[in-house]
């Protein structure tokens, strides 16, 4: 274990250059920036629930900033 742990990887900086060098810079960047969005996608999304299936599901009640009314200073 100790000697496939002696294998360094290249550094990133190191890597992205070597992507910009094979495939350009604009495909780096956008197949950089798909990742991102898939990795976005992918986290569970809770705020679009009904209160009522948040406390189904055991999480707490959320606030709606837009039915709260302006002149509630208390609740910002």
């Amino acid at each position: 274990m100790r000697e496939a742990q002696s294998l360094v990887a290249d550094t990133l900086s190191a890597t992205v250059n070597e992507l910009c060098l094979k495939f350009g810079a604009r495909k780096t960047a956008f197949a950089l920036f798909l990742a991102v969005w898939r990795r976005y996608q992918e986290e569970n999304q809770t705020s679009h629930l009904s209160n009522r299936m948040r406390q189904d599901i055991g999480l707490p009640d959320s606030e709606d900033v837009s039915k709260l009314p302006v002149w509630n200073f208390k609740a910002w």
